[in-house]
């Protein structure tokens, strides 16, 4: 069983998500804590519902970036993790840490990556008149939603789409891709080597799996 420390900030839907599929065996992996950067991440509740330890370090009572990552990992390797899963963790990470945990990080990020980097992705989606949107999985390097991708879903982007619609729909996405995911990495399938994603021992496409889904 994989040891995994989660990183959230917020509602920490996608954590239930991973949290329901530990808790199924769908993830051959436990949730060791939870670790949020703001006390009034309803995540906590979530984790604590589940019997998951938590523990709020908040970025506020650190002089700077450096001082407070350097803080994270300290909390982090208190639980020996074999993986270390962002899950709406809203903070940009310095080279240290993330050099600290290559290739035992992921992210999810709201856009068909490489497009939308960074913030108000959905909004950008519509505003530039995209048919398709979505969401990607990807591995964390020091480059900001630039690490190697291992999967994407895709939902369709409709003229009548507001930002509310929009996010609904690939969080649905979000909430399927994630376990899994996690599930290639727990079950040794999925590996970061250099700056690309490898699945069963083949490379994935720049886009990451070519499919949606798979057990």
């Amino acid at each position: 069983m994989k040891s995994i420390v989660v990183l959230i900030s917020g509602s920490g839907s996608n954590l239930q998500a991973i949290i329901d599929a530990c808790s199924s065996g769908f993830i051959p992996g436990k949730i060791s804590a939870v670790i949020a950067n703001k006390a009034n991440a309803y995540g906590l509740v979530r984790a604590s519902d589940a019997g998951i330890t938590t523990q709020v370090l908040s970025h506020k009572t650190y002089a700077s970036r450096d001082h407070y990552d350097e803080a994270l990992i300290d909390a982090i390797d208190q639980h020996q993790p074999d993986l270390v899963v962002l899950a709406g963790f809203m903070r940009i990470l310095t080279p240290a840490f993330v050099q600290h945990y290559a290739g035992r990080l992921l992210n999810i990020h709201p856009s068909l990556l490489p497009k939308y980097q960074g913030l108000n992705t959905h909004q950008r989606a519509i505003d530039a008149g995209d048919t398709e949107h979505g969401c990607s999985v990807h591995f964390v390097t020091e480059q900001l939603d630039g690490g190697p991708v291992v999967l994407q879903a895709k939902v369709p982007l409709f003229s009548d789409d507001d930002v509310a619609t929009l996010s609904e729909r690939v969080h649905e996405q979000e909430h399927r891709i994630y376990p899994l995911v996690v599930r290639w990495f727990c079950q040794n399938r999925l590996q970061q080597q250099a700056d690309q994603a490898w699945l069963d021992g083949n490379i994935l496409a720049a886009n990451g799996y070519a499919n949606d889904e798979e057990d």
